[in-house]
């Protein structure tokens, strides 16, 4: 689905930056700026330091006077509201509610799917369906950050999310409000791959563990803790031992140095 974070009445520029880059790291770059305390908040210096790099995001953000002007093609809009009201659209966290609109869409999808397939001529693709699937739209509203939402903008919303935080304090900040909708919503749209922090790890092979245990094996019989004459089971047990540890390249070598340093140490006591 087409996805937009429209940002209301935005008081501080940094929040502006800080969305950007939330909405980045979660592959998202649709944002709306509705009447902003700065018209040139998107060119701000604390606007493009706090976006650390989203700058992409804030060059295709567009700023509009009215939240009709917002919202044009989009069709399913999510109001973020914390305060209770007496009247409005249900109140639902979002995890709860990204799992049901995205089952209603699979099943519309499917729905269209099988009425393009009774009513197309031979040889005619379903590409209409498809189309008007990708028509759909989905909006995350947020408030200003004084006063949060006004009555009139929650009420034309279809959900009001509300993120489960500690009863006892649940005061999000702006960026951190829309970090959190933008990776919810996006785990439930498939989510990204978990990156490696570091290179996949090597493993030595049967023949490096092989020559280093024999060198282990003449190492521990010249410190006098191997008998060559009655070794029982003690260089089997170390080779079990090594395998378990799926030993790198690089700890063979290690484990090489130390019996070289225990062979010449037993040599030159003698």
């Amino acid at each position: 689905m087409k996805t937009r974070f429209v940002l209301i009445n935005t008081s501080h520029a940094g929040n502006v930056g800080a969305a950007a880059r939330a909405m980045k790291t979660m592959g998202f770059d649709d944002l709306v700026l509705v009447a902003p305390r700065w018209p040139n908040v998107l060119r701000r210096e604390e606007t493009i330091q706090r976006a650390s790099g989203a700058l992409d995001v804030l060059e295709n953000a567009r700023i509009v006077a009215t939240l009709d002007e917002a919202l044009d093609g989009i069709s399913h809009l999510c109001a973020t509201a914390m305060t209770p009201r007496d009247f409005g659209p249900p109140t639902e966290s979002p995890r709860a509610h990204f799992d049901l609109l995205l089952k209603q869409e699979l099943s519309a999808l499917d729905g269209q799917a099988l009425e393009a397939k009774n009513t197309q001529n031979p040889g005619e693709s379903s590409s209409k369906a498809q189309v008007t699937a990708s028509q759909t739209g989905v909006a995350f509203l947020f408030g200003s950050e004084r006063f949060g939402m006004t009555n009139e903008d929650v009420y034309r919303c279809h959900v009001a999310l509300s993120i489960p935080t500690n009863p006892g304090f649940g005061s999000l900040n702006l960026g951190a409000a829309i970090q959190v909708i933008a990776y919810e919503w996006r785990t439930a749209l498939g989510g990204f791959a978990v990156q490696d922090a570091t290179a996949a790890r090597a493993v030595a092979d049967a023949a490096q563990v092989a020559g280093m245990l024999g060198h282990w094996e003449q190492a521990l019989t010249d410190i006098g803790f191997l008998d060559p004459a009655a070794p029982k089971k003690l260089m089997p047990r170390l080779n079990q031992l090594f395998n378990r540890a799926q030993l790198s390249p690089e700890e063979i070598h290690i484990l090489r140095g130390v019996a070289k340093a225990m062979i010449e140490t037993a040599q030159s006591k003698r």
